[in-house]
């Protein structure tokens, strides 16, 4: 008889991460199309995504450090409160001279807490949950952001059309608070620590031994991140930068469009997660290979229906289409890799090594989005120029990969 995946923890992980994630959604869709709408341009929002991340990937290792030497459950309330108070203070000084600082200044003071957060949540569920349980936590995890993922666009782009880019601020603010309320009732055991070494030693320490663990004693994990990083590079280029740019700038649909867009992605995502659900204990490591190359394939259509001249409406519905089967393919594979990863690795090192996972995959991230934000800005009428070698080369990526996954599986 297998554990009870529902317990009081994770249930109260799970409404929390519903809340913030809700928040988060309507936040950055509403910054999102503020920013498109007064600069027109997929570069200048590329730059100030890609800035935002930069903080991300340096201050993750240190996130991950103070997720195994603190309390995770207070580390979660105090970053959940900070953020809604950071937000609440930019929605009051934000006007319109200085709203595009007020905007940059604010995505990168939550990709900084965020630096924090992620690794301290990653390594909540594997100390929740055991064995099978693990992966069927991080799938329903999945699920219910992609829920919050589902309803925010939606929503987002009603209440930015109807009211404007600070009242989505505000709500956000209070989905902060919520989340920090949950997780007020979440207990969790501490991990042991050696409390004697001052802090330049500890994490001198904890930073060496991460890397050994990754690099020496456990290399599998950082091929594993490899293939993720390379992956992520083209997926989320194209999906962070490239979506929202084909929907308002080149198809010129307006925002509720794009939400309608965000919205269909979400339910993909659930659709991927529930898979990776329904296949954990079924699927074999090496198949992994092929739902990767599936996420490359998935990209083409989204290039080839620009060779045709057909209507605004019919590209749209084909590129929501097409986004929504990579999104299926790369849930899947991103449940089963951060799962594989977390069953490897032992509890007191959990927050560094989920540090390194976001690092790692993040790096590619703002090299993306700023290849992607000139691409999309040099060929605004050869959309199909930059999809199609998109998904040809992810798929290569994918399918050079199944010698890789095969000796994983037998390694296993």
């Amino acid at each position: 008889m297998g554990r009870k995946l529902f317990t009081k923890n994770f249930t109260l992980l799970v409404m929390g991460q519903i809340s913030s994630l809700f928040g988060n959604y309507i936040l950055r869709l509403a910054l999102s199309m503020y920013v498109l709408e007064v600069t027109g341009s997929a570069a200048v929002f590329a730059g100030l995504l890609s800035a935002a991340t930069l903080p991300t990937i340096l201050l993750s290792p240190l996130g991950g450090i103070l997720a195994d030497r603190a309390d995770r459950r207070n580390i979660m309330v105090a970053l959940d409160t900070l953020t809604g108070a950071v937000v609440l203070c930019a929605a009051i000084l934000l006007s319109g001279e200085n709203a595009l600082f007020v905007i940059g200044l604010l995505l990168v003071t939550l990709s900084v807490l965020g630096a924090f957060e992620t690794p301290t949540v990653q390594a909540c569920i594997p100390q929740m949950q055991t064995g099978d349980n693990i992966i069927r936590g991080n799938a329903v995890v999945n699920q219910v952001a992609s829920l919050s993922y589902l309803t925010a666009p939606m929503l987002g782009g009603m209440a930015y059309t109807s009211f404007g880019l600070r009242p989505v601020m505000y709500t956000s603010v209070v989905c902060f608070f919520i989340t920090a309320c949950f997780e007020c009732f979440i207990k969790l055991e501490r991990q042991p620590q050696n409390c004697s070494q001052d802090f330049r030693s500890a994490v001198k320490q904890d930073f060496a031994s991460s890397v050994s663990f990754i690099t020496r004693e456990q290399k599998h994990i950082l091929k594993i991140l490899s293939l993720a990083a390379l992956s992520r590079f083209f997926v989320m280029g194209v999906t962070l930068v490239g979506l929202p740019y084909i929907v308002r700038t080149i198809l010129r649909l307006d925002a509720k469009y794009y939400g309608g867009a965000e919205s269909m992605l979400a339910v993909a995502t659930i659709l991927g997660s529930i898979a990776a659900g329904l296949l954990t204990g079924k699927m074999k490591i090496r198949s992994l290979s092929a739902v990767l190359a599936a996420v490359g394939i998935s990209i083409l259509p989204a290039g080839v229906i620009f060779l045709f001249p057909t209507t605004a409406v019919v590209k749209y519905a084909v590129n929501v289409a097409a986004f929504c089967g990579m999104q299926i393919a790369i849930s899947i594979f991103s449940i089963f890799a951060v799962s594989i990863i977390q069953q490897h690795t032992p509890n007191h090192m959990l927050g560094k090594v989920m540090a390194y996972t976001q690092a790692i995959t993040l790096c590619a991230q703002p090299a993306g989005q700023l290849v992607y934000g000139f691409l999309f800005d040099w060929f605004p009428k050869e959309i199909y120029l930059v999809l199609l070698p998109s998904g040809v080369i992810v798929c290569v990526i994918g399918l050079s990969a199944a010698s890789f996954f095969k000796k994983m599986e037998n390694f296993s």
